[in-house]
């Protein structure tokens, strides 16, 4: 977990870094909307993460950004409660851990939940963490 933390924290950094600039190139405020959103598999064997801001940019980086936001939004900023997207899933055991660092709605938010596999992660989650 010390690699995912770190790559976090140095993300987080280069989100924040940022922000300003998305503002230099809107007339809109910049919304108070800011995640960095990370996915990593068993013992940190592998790890991805982006930004996800709120609305999203027409170059957002996430390939289902506006439904993220939207789900997201239905949660009221708690990933706990995101309205996922259930489906059936193997039973199989490759554990995957998802975490959220930012701000929603001016809120600092650092969350983090480890699924059995990527499939319950997507079935609880929805459109959140399909990067």
């Amino acid at each position: 977990m010390r690699l995912s933390a770190a790559f976090a924290a140095a993300a987080l950094l280069t989100l924040t870094a940022a922000v300003p600039a998305a503002a230099a190139r809107s007339d809109d405020p910049v919304p108070d909307r800011g995640l960095f959103l990370t996915v990593s598999g068993s013992e940190d064997t592998w790890i991805r993460g982006l930004a996800l801001f709120c609305p999203p940019a027409p170059d957002a980086h996430h390939p289902e950004a506006a439904a993220a936001c939207a789900a997201i939004d239905e949660a009221a900023g708690d990933p706990d409660g995101l309205p996922g997207d259930p489906h059936l899933c193997s039973q199989e055991y490759d554990p995957v851990t998802a975490t959220v660092t930012g701000k929603w709605d001016g809120h600092p938010m650092s969350w983090q939940k480890t699924f059995p596999n990527a499939c319950v992660m997507d079935a609880a989650t929805g459109p959140v963490f399909r990067f």
